[in-house]
């Protein structure tokens, strides 16, 4: 029997997993909680052989940095991230958390409940290449934070100084962008980005 931790904060879809999980033959829930700050709490309490945790759940509290701390402390729990948003620094910080699996919100359950049993066998199941502008580019480090700052409405001049950058060196990261996204302004792009959910202004 697979014991299951539910970290989600939407009230009707925490409830639609917990149904759709115990009425499995090999899975229970274990508990449930809207906020991933309780969750290694509650995986030091109740034991669950697989934690599901949101990315970003109750306060805005952190799914990623939840898995990661039950990763560091717990380390035969499983962990499957799921997020409604294609968000791109998602799934790579996901896996630098140590999460066993990552899963999209759009799925079916069926596909979710495969997931789950593949990664209680010990495999790793992540989402293949998305066909999107965006989710097909490669951003360093310095351009993901550039056009985050853009999304939060931040100008040229107020960047370098959040990066330590020079206004060039920005004005450069900034064309490398929209060579590798095809956009011809970078506020353009921002706005793409944030309505297709592919950035969260704030990180979270």
């Amino acid at each position: 029997m697979i014991k299951i931790l539910i970290v989600e904060d939407m009230t009707l879809l925490r409830d639609a997993l917990a149904n759709t999980i115990n009425a499995q033959e090999d899975m229970r829930v274990a508990g449930v909680t809207p906020n991933a700050v309780e969750a290694l709490d509650l995986c030091r309490k109740l034991a669950p052989d697989l934690a599901l945790i949101d990315v970003v759940t109750e306060g805005k509290s952190n799914g990623i940095t939840a898995a990661a701390e039950i990763r560091l402390a717990l380390p035969e729990v499983k962990i499957v991230i799921m997020t409604a948003l294609p968000e791109i620094t998602f799934i790579e910080a996901a896996m630098k958390a140590g999460a066993h699996s990552f899963v999209y919100k759009n799925s079916d359950s069926r596909h979710l409940l495969n997931v789950i049993r593949s990664t209680m066998e010990g495999n790793t199941n992540y989402p293949g290449p998305r066909n999107d502008v965006i989710a097909d580019a490669r951003f360093s480090e310095e351009e993901i934070a550039i056009i985050r700052l853009v999304c939060q409405g931040k100008k040229r001049d107020e960047i370098a100084q959040a990066l330590f950058l020079s206004e060039r060196t920005v004005k450069s990261l900034i064309a490398g962008i929209l060579n590798k996204t095809g956009f011809d302004s970078i506020m353009k792009f921002s706005m793409y980005a944030v309505a297709h959910g592919f950035i969260v202004p704030q990180g979270e």
